[in-house]
C-alpha cells in the first residue's frame, strides 16, 4: 500500500513504497549534497552519503578485532584482548563501525549536538556492516537513553536517532523506552574510566512495568560513540538484572585507547 496509518490522531504518512518513490523523484530534481558538505558545495554525490575525500579518511574497523569489545588489533592474536581477559565487560560483545578520530568525529557531534539527524541513516548503514554478526543473534534493539532533562534541552536522543532505523531495517523489536535513565548525570566529558564508572552507577534501570519486553531476550544496545565503556556497561547491568538473557552494543564509533591488542 502507498500509504500506512500513523498511529495517532488519524494522521496518514506515506508507506515505505511511496516514500522511496518520492525519494527518488526528489532526488533527479535536487541531487543530494554530500552529508560533509558546506552549502551549496559543488561536488554532488551519485547518491546520499559523504564525499569522496571524506570517505577516504574514515579509518573502518574490519577483522582482526577482539571479539569483545571490539577493537581492532594490528594482527590476529584471539578472540579477546588483554584487558577483556582481565576484566570481562557486563555486555557480551561489542561492534564499532569506525575509530572516532578528527575524520568521524565532526559527523558524530554534528549529529549530536547540530541537529544533523540526516546523518543518523549513514550510521544505520555502517553499524549495519560492523554488528550484522549482532543483528543477526538479536531479539531487539534499545538505544542508550538520555535523561528527560536532557532530551528536553537536545530535542532528540541522538542514539534513538541510530536504534530505530537500525531494529525496523533488520526486522527486530525496537525498545525506546525500555530502559531509562534514572537520575541525571554530569557529562563524562574530561573524567577518567574509574570516574565515568563512578559518574554513571546506578543511573539506568528498567521500569518494572517495563521488564516483560527485556526478559529472556538478547538486546542489541545503540550508542554513537564507545569511550571507555562504562555507560554501556550501566546500561548491560540494568538490562541484565531485569532477565535479559544477554547484551551486546553497537556503536557508529570507537575511541582507540591504545595502538596494541593489549588495549
Amino acid at each position: 500500500m502507498g500509504l500506512q496509518h500513523g498511529g495517532r490522531g488519524g494522521v496518514w504518512k506515506p508507506g515505505p513504497r511511496a516514500s522511496a518513490i518520492f525519494g527518488r523523484t526528489l532526488d533527479l530534481i535536487l541531487p543530494p549534497e554530500a552529508l560533509d558538505a558546506a552549502p551549496r558545495h559543488q561536488s554532488r554525490p551519485q547518491s546520499p552519503g559523504l564525499s569522496a575525500e571524506a570517505w577516504s579518511k574514515i579509518r573502518f574497523i574490519a577483522e582482526p578485532l577482539c571479539d569483545g569489545c571490539g577493537a581492532p588489533y594490528e594482527y590476529d592474536v584471539g578472540e579477546r584482548c588483554a584487558a577483556c581477559l582481565a576484566r570481562p565487560r557486563a555486555f557480551a560483545r561489542a561492534r564499532a563501525a569506525c575509530l572516532y578520530d578528527e575524520a568521524s568525529r565532526d559527523l558524530v557531534l554534528k549529529l549530536k549536538h547540530a541537529d544533523r539527524t540526516d546523518l543518523a541513516g549513514l550510521f544505520v548503514n555502517w553499524i549495519g556492516r560492523a554488528a550484522a554478526e549482532l543483528l543477526a543473534e538479536a531479539d531487539a534493539v534499545a538505544p542508550v537513553p538520555l535523561h528527560r532533562w536532557r532530551l528536553l534541552g537536545r530535542r532528540y536522543n541522538q542514539a534513538a536517532e541510530i536504534a530505530r532505523p537500525l531494529a525496523r531495517r533488520a526486522g527486530l523489536a525496537y525498545l525506546p523506552d525500555a530502559l531509562v535513565r534514572a537520575r541525571h548525570t554530569a557529562s563524562q566529558g574530561g573524567k577518567s574510566g574509574s570516574g565515568r564508572r563512578r559518574n554513571v552507577a546506578g543511573a539506568f534501570q528498567v521500569p518494572a512495568s517495563r521488564r516483560r519486553r527485556v526478559e529472556g531476550r538478547r538486546i542489541l544496545l545503540v550508542d554513537d560513540v564507545l569511550t571507555t565503556g562504562a555507560t554501556a556497561e550501566a546500561c548491560a547491568r540494568a538490562l541484565l538484572a531485569a532477565g535479559a538473557s544477554a547484551v551486546d552494543l553497537a556503536v557508529a564509533a570507537r575511541v582507540r585507547e591504545a595502538p596494541s591488542p593489549s588495549i
